[in-house]
């Protein structure tokens, strides 16, 4: 009896002993790590410059005031289509006089009173002309009758006919003189006509508005802004408003940083996106300036920026409602592959200057130096110690080391 409790105490014993060794193993049995996995693939693959840009008429037209005057309050309105040489965008007519101060009026009076006389000496100047014009007449004739009978010599019919012909140019000129005096009259009339004169409007433009100037559309479009639309005297040059073809002139205009436009060449391919409708638009690039811009980005950065335009490649059909000056989203493809092995980039760690990822092979980390082309921060281009099919380990911790377990990290 005895025995056989000794014999049932040394077997609990050992099975206890047994059981907190299992436990204990259990609980410090090293356990693979957890880790997210990705896969090595062929397939097409782009890198990108994203910019944003924004939209404007490559040829639009600043129609401007063509004389100085007033210019009439504008009618049309944004978006107004418009028909070069037809449609009248805008009336002016020619600008009021200045208003007269005491002094100014006063001296116009003056040369209006000294006119006048000067005009009416004139004409007391013709009148003795045509007396002595009729004199000569009547002595020229006389003296032709008396040569007729011999009674008058030669030598008097001429002089009478030479004094007839003096008499009447004086005439002549007198008559001029009168016209001229006429002109200086009016003028001087004229520095007395102020703004606020009654029937001025008559007397600038005339009874049926005559001296109108209308302002035609200089191309078919579309109106796109109006800088002046009240009723105001303007200069000559000054801008009305701004005219577009919006349907088939519309181009993108972006600003990449200098260290990108270095990557982009005329007729790279460009996908247009966030512009508001339903899909993307195709573009293609068709200048980058060979000149910088110093800006300042939100953060008061200093950058210098590069302007890249570019064409749409599609149908106007396909960006309906998009205007001038609206905001787009750009990429431009600067390379492209449709079939290369790629890795994804966030599999990257650096070892020493050259890039390594781990790859999975038995549950085991394995880690393997590969050799990279174009990376586009989200995909990098394999060009040797890769196969398709791979899995590799994403966003590699600092303590994960080559021939580590590792297993998939399930989401919750």
């Amino acid at each position: 009896m005895a025995k056989a409790r000794k014999r049932s105490r040394l077997i609990f014993t050992t099975l206890a002993a047994v059981l907190i060794g299992a436990g204990l193993a259990a609980a410090f049995w090293p356990r693979a790590t957890m880790v997210d996995l990705g896969q090595v693939k062929r397939g097409a693959m782009q890198l990108t410059i994203d910019e944003e840009g924004r939209t404007r008429v490559s040829d639009g037209y600043v129609v401007s005031t063509p004389v100085a005057g007033r210019l009439l309050r504008v009618s049309v309105d944004p978006g107004d289509p418009v028909i070069k040489g037809e449609t009248v965008v805008a009336h002016m007519r020619p600008t009021n006089p200045a208003a007269l101060d005491i002094r100014t009026r006063e001296q116009a009076r003056a040369a209006v009173e000294a006119a006048e006389a000067a005009q009416r000496v004139a004409q007391a100047d013709l009148n003795a002309a045509i007396a002595n014009l009729e004199l000569a007449n009547s002595e020229l004739a006389r003296t032709e009758r008396l040569a007729e009978r011999d009674i008058a010599s030669d030598a008097a019919l001429d002089r009478a006919r030479q004094v007839a012909r003096v008499a009447q140019a004086n005439v002549d000129t007198a008559e001029a003189a009168i016209a001229m005096r006429r002109a200086q009259v009016d003028n001087a009339r004229a520095q007395l006509i102020r703004f606020d004169d009654r029937g001025l409007a008559n007397a600038i433009a005339g009874e049926n508005g005559g001296d109108d100037i209308p302002v035609y559309a200089p191309i078919t479009g579309r109106i796109l802004q109006i800088m002046q639309q009240s009723e105001i005297t303007l200069s000559a040059g000054t801008p009305i408003m701004e005219i577009g073809d919006i349907t088939g002139d519309l181009e993108v205009i972006v600003d990449l940083l200098s260290t990108d436009a270095v990557q982009v060449s005329v007729g790279d391919p460009v996908l247009i996106e966030d512009w508001g409708g339903p899909r993307e638009l195709q573009g293609r690039v068709t200048r980058v300036d060979p000149f910088g811009i110093t800006k300042f980005s939100a953060l008061g950065v200093e950058e210098q920026r590069v302007s890249a335009l570019i064409e749409f490649t599609e149908p106007s059909d396909t960006r309906a409602g998009l205007g001038h000056g609206f905001r787009v989203e750009t990429r431009i493809v600067v390379w492209q592959d449709p079939d290369t092995l790629i890795v994804p980039s966030s599999a990257l760690f650096r070892v020493g200057q050259d890039w390594a990822v781990f790859r999975v092979i038995g549950g085991k980390a394995q880690r393997r130096i590969i050799s990279l082309g174009r990376n586009n921060g989200i995909e990098a281009q394999v060009l040797d110690g890769l196969e398709d099919g791979d899995t590799v380990i994403l966003f590699p911790t600092s303590g994960l080391t080559d021939g580590v377990r590792v297993t998939q990290r399930v989401a919750d």
